[in-house]
Parts: C-alpha cells; structure tokens; sequence
C-alpha cells in the first residue's frame, strides 16, 4: 500500500511541479488585424430605357448621338407633326360646332319651357327638347375629349427624356416611318446610379459596420450602403449587395472593385499553436497560461478572435512549449 502511494506521488509530481516560463504578453487589441476586404463591382443605372414613339409618323429628326449626356426632358427625336396637327384642328372645330349647338338648344329648351306654362306646347314636347339639350352636352364631352386627344397627340411628336441621361444607342432612322412601339433611342438614367458588388458570402455582413469604397480607373468614390440581398447566386456562393454614391458618380458600366476594412478582429496565423487536435492561442490569466481554442480555426490561415474577451493579455513570445495551466514569468 504504502509502495503504492509512493508511486502515485512520484507520478503526480512533475505535473503539479512544471516549471515557470518566461514568456511576453501583449493586449489582444495591439495584435489582431482588420484585413482589406474586396469584391467585384460594377456602376448600373435603375433605368436602362428605350423610348418608343407613341404615334403613327415618320421620322424627321434625332438630335442625339450614342455617348452623348443630355438634360431631363431634353428632345431625342421628332415626328413628322403635320396629318396630327390638321386631326387636331378638326377636333377642335367639332368641339365648337357642338358646343354652338348645345347652346342653341339650351336656348330652345328656355323658350318651350315659356310656351309650355302657356299650355302652347305639350309636355311631351317639352320633354323632347329636354332630351335633345342632354343628347347635345354627351357629345360635346365626347368632341372635347378628342380635342384633349389630339392636342395629346401634338406633345407626342417630339420625344423627350424623362430623367437626365447619357445616349446609348440610336435605334431608328431619319425618314423611316414609325408605328406606336418603335424604339428610337435608348438611355442611361444618369439620376439613378447605384453600385452593384458581389460580395462573399462570410463577407456580406461585415459591409453594413464599416465604411466601404467603389476604386475604378485609379479614382475612389464615397458609398453608402442600400441593402444586402438575402438570395446566394448558387453558382458563385456571393450575394448582391447594392450602395448609393455619396458624392458625383462614375458613368453607368463603370468596372472596379468594393474594398473595405473587416471590422472584425483577426488572430495573425503565426500566433496559433496546436494543442492535441485543436488550435487555438495562449493568454496570461492571474499569472498562468490558459489555452483558448479558436473554433474554425486552420493552420496557416488568420483566426476570427471572437473566442477571446476584449481585455485578454495574448502570449505572444515564448508559446511553443506552453502548457495550459503553466505558471508565468513575464519578461
């Protein structure tokens, strides 16, 4: 019995008597790291539009050219004016003959209602020139909205941009005859600019904590985060993510990269050691080394230090022969 508990000591006591290691500690916000982050990017435009003729005529004119930036409003082309003039004309005078008739039978409709309280004319004629005032005032609402067409018609023969633009394309000809539907042109909306990244995956969450740049052509341009997509492109594991331009953008099409600062901390990889099957880092706690295991670390490959409190003390020289539980000496 006694040789027993000889023995038991004698192997117990290397364990409860290992030796002190000098060692040197660093705070752990002295060592992380806060890696650039990039991704692929690209400058689109909400609105990629083809203007389209809205009227029946040919062609007589567009004034822009591909590459050019126009104003709002500005005229990208016009129709021939002249058959949607005259229709409007007619409209108009239609719109005057009803109304001329319309008043000459309110006129009518007064003196029969005199005549009627006179007993010269019967009611049922009364009651005609009552309906032939209500038949004239349907048709003159039925002349004034063709008016209001045709006129509608006239504003259509010059086509404008509805927002400032630069000129994509020319899709039509001067002299050809257009139909309602025929693109003419085709515009960048120069208003609604926006960036377009495809971002990892890992990385998408980290771009709404830090402050994020579109390089293009050597120039760097200010953004403002819109929003992450939740949908993951099946083939490039990425998500979308979308920024406004803080400050005067490229032009639509504009490649370069989205670069920013992780803002988490990271373990540089020469400060993991391996401890049986787990890898992990080395911290001074009261003067003893603790091992802190880093999960999702990999050999050769910076460690996320969510694992590690805020305050904790890393053992940055002397970790390769540390034991977990090994008293201390700082150097």
């Amino acid at each position: 019995m006694r040789f027993a508990l000889a023995l038991f000591i004698l192997l117990s006591t290397p364990a409860l008597a290992v030796a002190p290691a000098t060692v040197s500690v660093r705070p752990l916000d002295a060592v992380v790291i806060h890696p650039l982050r990039e991704a692929p990017a690209q400058t689109v435009s909400l609105n990629h539009t083809k203007l389209s003729a809205e009227i029946a005529a040919r062609i007589v004119r567009i004034p822009v050219e591909p590459g050019q930036r126009i104003a709002r409003h500005a005229v990208v082309a016009e129709l021939d004016c002249g058959d949607i003039r005259i229709a409007a004309e007619r409209a108009e005078a239609a719109q005057a003959s009803a109304e001329a008739r319309l008043q000459l039978a309110r006129q009518q409709l007064e003196r029969n209602r005199d005549l009627a309280a006179k007993n010269f004319i019967s009611a049922d004629a009364l009651a005609g020139r009552k309906t032939e005032v209500d038949v004239l005032a349907a048709e003159l609402q039925l002349q004034a909205a063709a008016a209001r067409a045709a006129r509608r018609d006239i504003g259509k023969c010059a086509v404008k941009s509805p927002f400032p633009a630069i000129v994509d394309a020319r899709l039509a000809q001067v002299g050809e005859w257009a139909s309602p539907g025929t693109p003419l042109v085709q515009l960048w909306d120069t208003s609604s600019l926006q960036l377009s990244a495809q971002v990892q995956a890992s990385d998408a969450d980290t771009l709404g904590r830090s402050t994020a740049r579109f390089i293009s052509q050597g120039r760097e341009y200010p953004l403002r985060l819109l929003r992450i997509s939740p949908a993951l492109n099946p083939a490039a594991r990425t998500r979308e993510a979308r920024f406004a331009f803080a400050g005067t953008p490229p032009g639509p099409g504009a490649h370069g990269v989205l670069r920013w600062r992780d803002p988490r901390a990271w373990l540089p990889a020469d400060y993991l050691v391996r401890r049986g099957t787990a890898l992990g880092v080395f911290v001074s706690v009261d003067g003893r080394a603790r091992f802190v295991t880093l999960p999702g670390a990999q050999e050769g490959r910076p460690a996320l230090a969510d694992a590690l409190p805020t305050d904790a003390r890393l053992v940055t020289e002397g970790r390769r022969a540390l034991q977990d539980g090994q008293p201390l000496v700082l150097r």
